[in-house]
């Protein structure tokens, strides 16, 4: 009941922002024109990530003021399990996120006014990677007790899931659409391993991901720009880190740590696609260009619409195995990933069906 008054909260305050950012966007025109290497050609508001990231802000700043007033009752209002530390405890942990997602909010909005460089853009990206992993707690160990290879690893997750979120905003309500699938297939994770925090989280980037959806669902009304991309990758690469996938004393299987890879199996595959298609071009996999898998698809006849939910479904298909890896033995473990294997073929072979290889040329973007 709680997490639903919040995630509607979340939801109603994003909206509210969206159309308030909208109207404002155009009056400063801060607008996204049509160019060659971008597939809109009307002219569409920028500003969508501005909204659910005050959105965010606002929300999570009420649940921190309710952690700190309730302190240990905040168990008993179901914000917090028993015995698991409160948003007082872990207070230095939740500014060290703040300024992270901020500085990558920051980043982005720059980027979205004055387009930097990719190498800029990645160095700041490591930057607030290494701070989360290090001192954020925002890492996994994969059997690894050693915290430096962890959050070194970790770090490099980060900024991967940044990227491939920053990618996968390249058509109306992608990016937004398929972070809230694959947040929602976490959400279960989390809750059914007892991580009420996390799970509040997650509730709360849901909301504010479905009121934003409402105006950047197709036909998009307003674009989120790499100011709503970059939050967008780097709560979900906090979200696959933070979530419980394995507890040894719980019993379950180990496998079930690969989770993270296949929830975020679609984005990852438009990340790694694009790149091979730029790098087999001889240009900069930071190019921006109309080759990524949606604009594949759409070229085959898709609408703005159909590729949008067909990309939703992949990623709720593939996600929905991953949640009961932990239950499963090694040969229905294999299944799961045959599975995912075998729906990301079926997305290359609807892509590069009956009209061709794409061998679209474009400008490049910083």
């Amino acid at each position: 009941m709680l997490g639903s008054a919040v995630g509607a909260a979340a939801f109603g305050i994003s909206a509210i922002l969206t159309m308030v950012v909208r109207k404002w966007a155009v009056k400063r025109d801060f607008v996204a024109r049509p160019t060659s290497d971008r597939y809109h050609r009307t002219v569409i508001p920028m500003g969508g990530g501005i909204a659910f990231f005050w959105a965010m802000a606002i929300v999570g700043v009420g649940a921190l003021a309710a952690a700190l007033l309730l302190g240990e009752r905040m168990a008993s209002y179901g914000l917090a399990a028993p015995g698991e530390a409160s948003f007082a405890r872990r207070l230095s942990e939740a500014v060290i996120l703040a300024a992270s997602l901020s500085g990558m909010h920051l980043l982005g909005l720059w980027d979205d006014r004055r387009k930097l460089g990719p190498v800029p853009k990645l160095i700041c990206q490591f930057i607030a990677a290494i701070a989360m992993a290090f001192f954020a707690n925002v890492r996994v160990e994969l059997f690894i007790h050693d915290r430096i290879v962890t959050s070194l690893m970790s770090s490099v997750w980060i900024v991967l899931i940044i990227n491939a979120f920053n990618f996968l905003d390249n058509m109306d309500g992608l990016s937004a659409g398929i972070a809230t699938i694959a947040a929602s297939i976490l959400l279960t994770a989390a809750w059914m391993n007892g991580q009420i925090l996390v799970a509040g989280c997650t509730i709360v980037f849901i909301g504010t991901m479905l009121g934003f959806l409402a105006f950047n669902f197709p036909p998009a009304r307003i674009f989120m720009g790499d100011a709503g991309s970059m939050v967008i990758g780097t709560v979900m690469a906090i979200l696959t880190l933070k979530t419980t996938y394995y507890r040894q004393a719980a019993g379950g299987n180990w496998y079930a740590v690969f989770m993270p890879l296949i929830v975020m199996a679609v984005p990852l595959y438009d990340f790694i696609s694009v790149t091979i298609l730029r790098l087999r071009q001889g240009r900069s996999p930071f190019a921006g260009d109309t080759q990524h898998f949606s604009h594949r698809l759409k070229k085959r006849g898709l609408s703005d619409r159909q590729t949008a939910l067909t990309l939703y479904l992949a990623t709720l298909c593939t996600g929905l195995g991953a949640l009961f890896l932990y239950q499963l033995n090694w040969l229905g473990a294999t299944g799961v990933f045959v599975q995912v294997v075998m729906i990301l073929a079926i997305i290359a072979i609807l892509e590069s069906a009956s009209k061709g290889r794409d061998n679209d040329r474009a400008a490049p973007q910083n």
